[in-house]
């Protein structure tokens, strides 16, 4: 699967949780440790708003903290909606995954950020979409795709913190169950 084709099914299932939340959702816990649903869309939403200075090119100093604190305002959807715009049309610009990203773990490949983030997105999808007590209805073929992606450097990423230790998930068990498990989720 190609990486852009994978992000946007990562956007739109990201998406389609976010239009799941109703109005007494936002304090609810999620899988994500002490994060409550606000919390978690703010970090999306953060990242997502990072995309266009970091594909330009632009260090984390340069950027500094314009992206700290509240993105969501008053109107969460609306703040989703504009930083998932801004974000897919940076991806989209013409040469976006042949640069070198400056991120806090160092420099790396434009694509690689571009994996992380889509992976980022779909798995945070799925942790909005259980906490609302609904299906995150992850395309096989993006978690198959993101399976591939991840499983050389699950225990890495496991020590890093970034994501939950591998939790154990049967071979035949469908894609979306081994993503999320390979991610430290219990489908």
């Amino acid at each position: 699967m190609d990486l852009l084709d994978a992000h946007g099914q990562a956007m739109d299932t990201f998406d389609r949780a976010m239009h799941k939340v109703g109005l007494t959702d936002w304090d609810s816990p999620t899988p994500c440790g002490d994060w409550t649903v606000r919390d978690l869309v703010n970090h999306i939403v953060v990242d997502q708003l990072w995309v266009p200075d970091v594909l330009d090119g632009r260090t984390l100093a340069e950027v500094g903290d314009k992206f700290d604190g509240d993105q969501l305002h008053d109107d969460p959807l609306a703040a989703w909606r504009a930083a998932s715009d801004v974000a897919r049309s940076a991806w989209l610009r013409p040469g976006a995954l042949d640069g070198t990203v400056h991120l806090s773990s160092g420099d790396q490949a434009a694509a690689e950020y571009g994996w992380q983030m889509t992976t980022d997105l779909t798995v945070h999808g799925w942790d909005l979409a259980t906490a609302l007590g609904a299906d995150a209805a992850i395309p096989d073929e993006l978690a198959e795709a993101l399976i591939a992606f991840i499983e050389p450097q699950a225990d890495a990423w496991s020590a890093t913190g970034l994501f939950g230790t591998p939790v154990a998930v049967p071979r035949d068990a469908p894609s979306a169950a081994r993503l999320v498990g390979l991610l430290g989720r219990q489908p």
